[in-house]
């Protein structure tokens, strides 16, 4: 005799996929939850590196770009590892399982302006980095600070788009 205070199996509901005790809908907004708050963490970084880091990387003279640059790296890549990856994993598991709240083209744009950053930063920021530690001149902080607003402006899209589909699936 069981005892109605217990939880239902799922064998018993027919509410459950293939792990069993795992409800598909938690999943979804644990996802969408995870990449919400890795991507408000790189929006915050990248206003960060837009308004205040780059500028003061405008400001360094050639001869002491090297090892500000090369110390620059290793920093940042401390501080955006772990965001970017959960952000990368968080995206394509959405892309798969999305809450049922949010339209399949939301999950899509979100997806293609992470696409935007990142391209953006293996194409514009890394070789100005990789230049700026190489062969300094006083021209790349100045281009970082140009170049970095594609990667500003899809990160905060992302941020605005994260909020409105945790609110639709949280006020649904």
């Amino acid at each position: 005799m069981t005892s109605s205070l217990a939880a239902p199996r799922c064998e018993d509901t027919g509410d459950c996929d293939i792990r069993c005790g795992v409800d598909q809908n938690d999943v979804d907004l644990w996802l969408l939850l995870l990449n919400s708050v890795a991507t408000w963490a790189m929006v915050g970084l990248i206003w960060f590196v837009q308004r205040v880091h780059y500028p003061l990387l405008a400001l360094v003279s050639s001869d002491r770009a090297r090892p500000i640059a090369l110390e620059h790296q290793r920093r940042t890549a401390q501080v955006v590892g772990l965001p970017m990856a959960i952000e990368g994993v968080t995206t394509l598991g959405l892309l798969a399982w999305h809450p049922d709240e949010i339209a399949a083209g939301w999950v899509w744009v979100n997806a293609v302006l992470l696409a935007v950053a990142l391209a953006s930063t293996v194409l514009l920021s890394v070789p100005l980095h990789t230049r700026m530690a190489e062969t300094p001149d006083d021209s790349v902080g100045r281009r970082l600070v140009i170049t970095n607003w594609p990667r500003t402006i899809a990160w905060s899209a992302r941020g605005v788009l994260c909020a409105v589909m945790v609110h639709q699936v949280l006020t649904h």
